[in-house]
């Protein structure tokens, strides 16, 4: 039997399951009264999404459940890797940005890159509240969902923990550093 796109073989599917669990585990204070048998069960019903979630995870993500959306039940799986996944760095912002660059292109962009991979790229409240469970790119820097009125001029913001605080503001959309990637989220 052949394998749907974006879908795990079995033997995939019950890997990330084991460490998506012990991460959960691991780090209750990210998701203090949540119940991992509850957020399974969402997971197994959508495989597209286990699928995603594997995506962040083999980028070096270390995605983890942070909140839960209030009105649709959904869980918040959001990257939570202590610095911007090794696997989605070196990349601008968008394939507009990367279009324009006339020389020394990066392979990709975050917006297609999630867009590949199922997910989003954090906003910036989101990164807020992901900074309040711990310290988060404090050596690299993350892509943020960037608002239409600064895309349309050029920009893009991005985010890190420097001096004791987070820091979002803003380059060209087009730049690129090794020490940039992009965080995402996925509701499940």
């Amino acid at each position: 039997m052949a394998k749907a796109k974006n879908e795990l073989i079995p033997e995939q599917r019950d890997e990330l399951l084991k460490t998506l669990r012990e991460r959960f585990e691991k780090n209750m204070d990210r998701h203090k009264g949540f119940d991992w048998r509850e957020i399974q069960a969402r997971l197994e019903a959508d495989p597209k999404k286990l699928w995603s979630l594997d995506e962040m995870e083999v980028t070096g993500g270390e995605p983890d459940v942070v909140g839960q959306d209030k009105k649709t039940g959904a869980y918040m799986f959001v990257d939570c890797a202590a610095e911007s996944p090794k696997g989605r760095r070196s990349i601008c912002y968008d394939r507009d940005a990367l279009e324009s660059r006339k020389a020394h292109k990066p392979a990709n962009s975050a917006m297609d890159m999630a867009t590949e991979m199922g997910i989003e790229l954090l906003t910036e409240d989101q990164y807020q509240a992901l900074q309040e469970l711990g310290r988060f790119d404090t050596k690299t820097s993350s892509w943020l969902k960037t608002p239409n009125s600064v895309r349309e001029l050029g920009g893009a913001i991005f985010g890190d923990w420097r001096f004791g605080r987070v820091f979002v503001y803003h380059n060209g959309a087009d730049s690129y550093y090794g020490a940039r990637g992009f965080r995402g989220v996925l509701f499940v």
